[in-house]
């Protein structure tokens, strides 16, 4: 299994039973990579699901002057009943110490303090908002889902090296040294995307959608649709992020220049946003939040690509020149 799992030369000459039984092993190996990694997720799922359902919660209190939102309201509601259960707790409290002084004020303590106990106990908390499930299964279903996104995001490492070490030997030498650097930054940018969308994207998504017309409707999100939306938010961000690796390559491989970026600038940006358009949301404050880093990957990729073909260019020209330094030698 271990020689197995080592990449292949680029000289080494296999069969095609020794190609699929190397593609077999990297397959096994990135099923029990997301195995243990499901594992561990469904353990933690009650995290997990904190942290998804984070963004939700944040819109249930954020406008209790303002919202129309029945729902909202009676959340707010608790919440000032909670505020005047302490106030009457105070106040029994200051009753019974002045009873202790004058007697004929302990009915009036006795009162107030059995009227601010009963007020505590009949008051719910108030509970920040989150999903709800319909179907008798949904629950489980739901768990299972969002711990199955969360296991793929966790375990992603090892299957982009999985990928990468399989179609290795296809590249020649020259080639692995622009494709290496290019596989080790995807994880990191894909990780970026995620958390970019999560602490910026995502909160913002979800109290533009949830606040939107709110006096029109009692509004009930269900934990399939709310999870669908937020995974999707978090993947696409994620995969978005995948842009300087598209760029780099293109430009290392000489299929587009710099220059022409550069000069297709208006282009680009007219294909961001018809992306960010199309992604999920397609509300106006996702569409900018998701553009906004788009349009800055895409400078800094350029600026990226410029640096690497100055460099290239230099190595170049030393070549050229130690080659020109043999020649006139030999001469």
């Amino acid at each position: 299994m271990a020689t197995k799992l080592r990449p292949v030369g680029h000289e080494e000459r296999l069969s095609l039973v020794e190609h699929l039984d190397e593609l077999r092993t990297r397959i096994i190996v990135c099923v029990v990579a997301f195995a243990v990694a499901f594992g561990v997720c469904l353990w933690q799922d009650d995290a997990i699901l904190d942290a998804i359902n984070r963004p939700l919660t944040d819109t249930a209190f954020s406008s209790c002057d303002t919202t129309k939102d029945p729902f909202e309201q009676t959340n707010c509601w608790q919440q000032a009943m909670r505020r005047v259960n302490d106030d009457l707790s105070a106040l029994a409290a200051e009753a019974a110490r002045q009873a202790a002084r004058e007697p004929r004020l302990e009915a009036l303590a006795e009162r107030l303090s059995r009227s601010a106990e009963l007020a505590r106990q009949a008051t719910p908390r108030a509970s920040p908002k989150r999903p709800v499930t319909l179907g008798v299964g949904e629950p489980f279903t739901a768990t299972v889902r969002v711990a199955a996104y969360a296991a793929l995001l966790v375990s992603l490492p090892i299957l982009l090296y999985q990928a990468y070490a399989f179609v290795l030997p296809a590249f020649s030498p020259r080639e692995r040294q622009v494709a290496l650097p290019l596989m080790v930054m995807v994880p990191f940018l894909f990780i970026g995307g995620v958390v970019f969308a999560y602490f910026l994207v995502l909160p913002a998504a979800v109290n533009f959608l949830q606040n939107f017309n709110d006096d029109n409707y009692d509004i009930l999100l269900q934990a399939r649709d709310y999870y669908k939306f937020a995974v999707m938010v978090l993947a696409v961000m994620g995969l978005l992020f995948q842009m300087p690796i598209g760029i780099l390559a293109v430009t290392r491989m000489g299929i587009v220049s710099t220059r022409q970026l550069r000069a297709n600038r208006r282009y680009a940006i007219l294909v961001i946003a018809i992306v960010a358009m199309l992604m999920p949301g397609q509300d106006p404050v996702t569409m900018m939040f998701m553009m906004a880093p788009l349009l800055v990957l895409y400078e800094v990729s350029i600026l990226m690509a410029t640096v690497l073909d100055r460099r290239a260019e230099r190595a170049r020209a030393r070549e050229e020149a130690a080659l020109a330094d043999e020649d006139a030698a030999e001469d």
